[in-house]
């Protein structure tokens, strides 16, 4: 596997002089592509923070990254925007990511500015299709006339419309109720197979871990206290704080709706 995106020792500190906080301590790990990688961790593990300095919403304080094989560390200008048509986001709240004022038709538009008039017009409704959207159901509606799990896949859909080669969700899931939550993640590693997409998906949720992850890095306070492929993770944890998250899962060896690999990782289940 070729390695797309590489961190190493990554830092990220707020504050000054005595009051300086380490969100983010010496954090290092690799994305592959075409890889699912779930980053999961309870709220102040610095997850998100990770999150952002891969998507360069912010600095990074020491250490560094590259994303194939170019150092991104401290990109600025046109190099930072043309990153951002490699390496799209989805965020937490699809809603609140919504001009209400939009249809979905305007809202995909204003990303079309990116590209040749034509060829943005058809990604619009390929990227929908990838989603599993009809551009005729869908394009000429306000956001409060779709449902949550159509919001947050035309989120997706929007992203995917640069033809990204990586894309970040950050609990892309949480606001969602559970069955949406199967919809949407197995959407996200359908896109592996469909794009060829890398998708790094951040999360609490160390249940949604197992279903979409090919790997799983485990962070607390700041720190990547483990990480390795899903079934060695959830099955043989050497963590102490990992062996903890798994308690909170419930049930987690008798999804009733998931398929089971001969490893007995549960695996999406991709019909849409």
């Amino acid at each position: 596997m070729t390695t797309l995106l590489e961190a190493k020792d990554v830092t990220k500190t707020f504050g000054h002089g005595k009051n300086v906080v380490e969100a983010v301590k010496s954090v290092s790990f690799n994305l592959e592509e075409n890889e699912v990688v779930t980053i999961v961790g309870e709220s102040g593990s610095g997850k998100s923070t990770m999150a952002r300095m891969v998507l360069g919403l912010l600095p990074i304080t020491s250490g560094t990254m590259t994303f194939r094989g170019r150092d991104v560390t401290h990109l600025k200008g046109r190099e930072r925007t043309a990153y951002w048509r490699e390496v799209q986001a989805v965020f937490q709240d699809p809603f609140s990511s919504f001009n209400q004022f939009f249809t979905v038709r305007r809202l995909l538009n204003r990303s079309l500015r990116l590209l040749d008039e034509q060829v943005g017009a058809d990604r619009m409704e390929e990227s929908l299709g990838h989603v599993g959207l009809r551009a005729a159901d869908v394009l000429d509606r306000h956001p409060h006339q779709l449902s949550g799990g159509q919001r947050q896949r035309i989120m997706i859909a929007r992203a995917l419309m640069l033809h990204p080669k990586m894309l970040v969700a950050d609990e892309a899931t949480s606001m969602l109720d559970a069955s949406l939550r199967v919809n949407i993640l197995n959407v996200l590693h359908g896109l592996r197979d469909e794009v060829g997409l890398t998708v790094l998906f951040i999360t609490h949720d160390i249940g949604q871990a197992c279903y979409l992850a090919d790997r799983i890095l485990v962070m607390e306070h700041g720190v990547m206290v483990e990480q390795g492929k899903t079934d060695d993770v959830i099955f043989n944890p050497r963590h102490e704080y990992t062996q903890r998250l798994l308690k909170d899962v419930p049930k987690l060896h008798e999804g009733a709706d998931a398929d089971w690999s001969s490893e007995g990782v549960p695996q999406p289940v991709l019909d849409r």
